[in-house]
């Protein structure tokens, strides 16, 4: 364990050391489980589960329990039934950086445990405007910025679900077809947690194109947040990657919103992809992304391999 800034609100633990943080804390998922996990091109296997996730997901599950505790002395004392509030974990970092299959392993280990089998996981995906409001309002070359998202809409989610309502109803984005898909919601019935995956969800402040900054913020009603991070050259590595795989696979399949990249070279491929990274998703991470890290509880810091290196946690 190491500090070596003392000014600094972490405290920073060597892969090892976190590892020895697991505890007894028992490795439940099996390498078949952990296949249906991964995103594309990730490298993630069983042994960075045991170091990295299960002390994550035993330092979590105190969290969850410590938060019960608190709600059922809050309603005690002013004579209410206990009512149940689910706990909210946010997942945040870049495109590529694997943080929905972090999002993933955290809720198979999480749902794992006795005292929360029940854990939602929602992407802010769903939350993005349709193609044709983005559109309209010129904003599709800005996807995935602030001002593509329908604030309210996720605000009005996240409040309904720490109100304890007994359904709260989330869009669904395919990737597919790079759209929310008409009719089709994720519905969330009062689950003990719900973790939360999206780009820039620690963000506060006006990054919403010029509007009004709201009174109220989608971190707001978070209990606990991650960031995932990593060098940013070794970032794009990763995207150029996925593209490569992509064009390879999804972009081939007629109902992709990509389909037309799917005749691309090699070497196109590569360009292109270098193209989109440095003119949208590089922009989008040092404006809104990145300045958000310092706010996270936990940073998960990656190397170029695609595993944790360290773990960055925030002192109390």
């Amino acid at each position: 364990m190491s500090n070596p800034d003392s000014l600094s609100p972490f405290v920073r633990f060597e892969r090892d050391e976190w590892a020895r943080l697991r505890a007894s804390t028992p490795l439940t998922l099996s390498q078949t489980d952990l296949d249906h996990l991964l995103g594309i091109n990730e490298r993630i296997d069983l042994d960075e589960v045991t170091a990295v996730y299960l002390p994550l997901s035993r330092l979590l599950n105190l969290y969850v329990a410590a938060s019960q505790g608190l709600h059922r002395v809050t309603d005690t004392f002013l004579g209410s039934p206990a009512a149940k509030v689910p706990y909210v974990i946010a997942v945040a970092g870049s495109v590529a950086v694997g943080k929905s299959t972090t999002a993933r392993i955290l809720q198979a280990l999480l749902r794992r445990w006795p005292d929360h089998p029940q854990v939602d996981l929602v992407t802010t995906d769903g939350f993005l405007h349709p193609n044709e409001v983005l559109t309209e309002r010129g904003l599709m070359d800005r996807k995935g910025f602030p001002e593509s998202y329908d604030l309210r809409r996720l605000l009005r989610f996240l409040s309904d679900v720490k109100a304890g309502k007994p359904e709260v109803r989330a869009p669904v984005y395919s990737h597919l077809t790079y759209d929310i898909v008409p009719g089709e919601e994720q519905v969330v019935r009062q689950p003990d947690i719900v973790i939360l995956e999206g780009l820039s969800v620690l963000e506060t402040g006006d990054g919403h194109g010029g509007r009004r900054t709201p009174a109220l913020f989608v971190s707001d009603f978070f209990d606990f947040s991650i960031y995932v991070d990593a060098d940013e050259r070794d970032i794009e590595q990763w995207y150029v990657e996925r593209f490569l795989t992509l064009v390879r696979t999804a972009f081939q399949d007629e109902r992709s919103f990509f389909r037309h990249f799917a005749g691309l070279s090699e070497a196109e491929a590569v360009e292109t992809a270098r193209y989109i990274w440095k003119t949208i998703n590089a922009v989008n991470l040092h404006e809104h992304v990145f300045p958000t890290r310092e706010r996270a509880q936990l940073v998960l810091e990656k190397g170029a391999d695609h595993s944790v290196k360290a773990v960055r946690l925030r002192k109390l």
